[in-house]
């Protein structure tokens, strides 16, 4: 799987549309959670929000991939599920390492996952 450059600064940008307004919408807040927390690793705030919005996203992204009987659901909840269970391995402060996967993993993510569910949604 191809790994992308992260965006300097860190926000999300066009290059990141699925095209599904909600989908982009949560992946803008998911930038903002991620880029929050490395600009504050000490905020324990910041987690618990970065913590919150992954799980509201991919709760809104998991419905709608259900209503629309996505193929590749089963697959896509696994991904969502390990990355959960790595994020709630973190404490603060947040290290560098764990900073530098979770803003490579959201790219890689959308560009290389997500995607893969253009047009068909």
């Amino acid at each position: 799987m191809p790994s992308y450059k992260c965006p300097e600064p860190y926000v999300w940008d066009c290059s990141f549309r699925t095209f599904y307004q909600q989908i982009d919408e949560d992946h803008k807040g998911l930038f903002l959670a991620t880029f929050t927390v490395a600009a504050f690793p000490f905020s324990k705030s910041a987690l618990k929000n970065l913590n919150a919005v992954m799980i509201q996203h991919f709760v809104n992204e998991e419905n709608i991939m259900k209503r629309a009987e996505y193929v590749g659901f089963p697959e896509h909840k696994k991904i969502h599920d390990e990355f959960l269970a790595k994020l709630a391995g973190f404490s603060c402060p947040v290290g560098q390492g764990d900073i530098d996967f979770a803003k490579q993993w959201l790219v890689d993510h959308v560009k290389n996952i997500d995607f893969k569910y253009k047009r068909q949604l």
